[in-house]
């Protein structure tokens, strides 16, 4: 029997595989400590299906025990390390964890979880060789426990639960990897994405990005399993990542476009330092990227990124490469493999090249996803069986790339008619002195909804004297009026989370709270929307 590992541990025993700040670990060694977690699961009782908690930050340790999971048959549920004790709790109990492993760092809130939704049972550990906060110390347990594979191996999966951003967080079960299957499965999986994404099978792939996210997760472990040695930070720092890449020869990493825009706000000196000459690859989604962002990191650091569409729901749904992206821009790319997207109008029926509706994909059952514990949310995301959408708009072009629009739950309805917030966005970021933006919908008596922007200014660039006037100037310059923001709201940083989305709702909230209170909201409002502009 062939374990995800053995391979290339027996190929290439003693090449580097795994390394964070704490240290490095060969093919063979990170084999061995996979195996004995897989048997320290075993030895507490775990078994497949099982699942396994994990608050903890981006080490060896965390990496380590998922690839145990997937060679146990257990469910890995990563569990974001910001969240308070009671957010956790709703986690564990809908989740239903029987064990979790934490890091010191977060053991006494996660003790606190604990005590809000009872012991989950089997295992509780902390990483390291400490007892912590009422968690047993990992490190001993393992030591003591033989390195050869257990007779049961089989494929583990991710229970991976959204943000939240429409009240509590969903746990996601994908059809992408499937508990108690071979572990044949994963190779498979693992050689087409490969495939499509035109991963190496050696080199060094940095995770910058909290690896709780299910982009930043997959794009370190489906490399590292093909044979793509990965190399751990325990968060983003745009200096760093530069030093990274060329003192570590590293050739691929994954990348939002909040880290560009932070990488070009470096001092020049700074950016003109690095060399680049060992990336082969950057993948880069999660959130739109602007046109002008994208086309100033080609022109830096060469044609090395690959975009794609997708979501926790679904996994990958298109890809671009940059050849690709400079003939096509502003695309997300063309459906992978095995995945057909369609464009669907208000009336139910597929829309015609170039007209916009709500995004869906077609594959076959075995790959469409559910939530946990909540039918009526996947049934209200899916068309019909294995016809499933994220909630996006968008179009398609004559040649089937697909251009997103926005969110379906972002849309703002104006005076009956439908403004998309991407538009306006991408608008807003191609003037000079604009850093980033977000587009949303706030109360208007008369139409329902008017346009917002939340807008972070260019720290060096260009000064504005009336930046809300000189933005509106720009955008009447590119947009009918009815899609031109009423209100500016200029602040120092826009609040991005680490995975570079901004949950609107919560820029919303201040706008809603003064309208039901007679208040004109926080931004600068410069003029009432007029219906003749529509």
């Amino acid at each position: 029997m062939v374990t995800l590992l053995q391979q290339l541990a027996d190929d290439r025993p003693n090449e580097f595989a795994l390394a964070d700040r704490q240290g490095a670990l060969t093919w063979d060694e990170l084999d061995t400590r996979v195996n004995r977690w897989v048997r320290l699961f075993r030895e507490y009782g775990m078994g497949i299906g099982d699942r396994l908690a994990f608050v903890t930050g981006n080490e060896r340790s965390t990496v380590e025990a998922v690839l145990a999971c997937l060679h146990a048959g257990i469910t890995a549920v990563p569990i974001n390390w910001h969240l308070t004790a009671p957010e956790i709790a709703y986690i564990l109990a809908n989740s239903g964890s029987t064990a979790l492993l934490v890091d010191p760092a977060y053991a006494p809130t996660s003790a606190a979880a604990l005590a809000d939704v009872g012991d989950v049972g089997r295992l509780r550990v902390v990483t390291g060789g400490t007892p912590h906060a009422g968690f047993d110390a990992v490190e001993p347990l393992l030591a003591r426990l033989g390195a050869e594979p257990v007779p049961d191996e089989c494929s583990g999966s991710t229970l991976l639960y959204t943000s939240g951003t429409t009240g509590k967080p969903k746990g996601v079960v994908s059809g992408l990897l499937t508990t108690g299957a071979p572990l044949a499965t994963i190779h498979k999986l693992v050689r087409q994405l490969s495939a499509t994404l035109g991963i190496p099978k050696h080199g060094r792939n940095l995770l910058v990005g909290p690896w709780y996210h299910s982009g930043q997760l997959f794009f370190s472990l489906f490399p590292l399993l093909n044979g793509c040695s990965l190399v751990l930070r325990p968060r983003f720092d745009a200096a760093d990542l530069l030093d990274m890449i060329d003192r570590e020869r590293i050739t691929m990493t994954h990348l939002v476009p909040t880290h560009f825009a932070r990488l070009l706000r470096l001092p020049a000196v700074t950016r003109s330092r690095f060399g680049g000459a060992s990336l082969e690859l950057v993948l880069h989604g999660a959130a739109p990227c602007a046109e002008h962002l994208k086309r100033t990191m080609i022109d830096w650091w060469g044609p090395v990124f690959a975009e794609y569409y997708a979501a926790t729901e679904g996994g990958i749904a298109t890809v671009i490469d940059t050849e690709e992206w400079l003939a096509k821009p502003g695309s997300v790319g063309r459906a992978v493999p095995g995945t057909e997207v369609v464009v669907i109008g208000p009336d139910g029926r597929e829309q015609p090249p170039l007209h916009t509706g709500t995004v869906y994909l077609r594959r076959a059952p075995h790959q469409d996803f559910k939530y946990h514990k909540a039918p009526d949310k996947t049934a209200r995301a899916h068309l019909a069986p294995g016809t499933f959408s994220f909630g996006d708009c968008g179009h398609l072009d004559e040649d089937g790339f697909l251009y997103l629009s926005g969110r379906q739950i972002e849309m703002i309805v104006s005076g009956g008619v439908n403004i998309y917030p991407a538009e306006v966005e991408t608008v807003l970021l191609a003037h000079p002195a604009v850093q980033d933006a977000a587009v949303f919908g706030i109360p208007d008596s008369d139409l329902g909804e008017r346009v917002a922007a939340m807008v972070e200014l260019v720290a060096d660039g260009p000064t504005l004297a009336d930046p809300a006037a000189a933005l509106d100037r720009h955008c009447r310059q590119q947009l009918a009026g009815f899609k031109v923001p009423r209100v500016y709201d200029i602040v120092a940083r826009l609040p991005r989370q680490a995975d570079g989305k901004v949950r609107k709702r919560v820029l919303q909230e201040p706008y809603w709270r003064s309208h039901s209170a007679h208040d004109t909201g926080p931004g600068t409002e410069l003029a009432s929307a007029d219906p003749t502009d529509r």
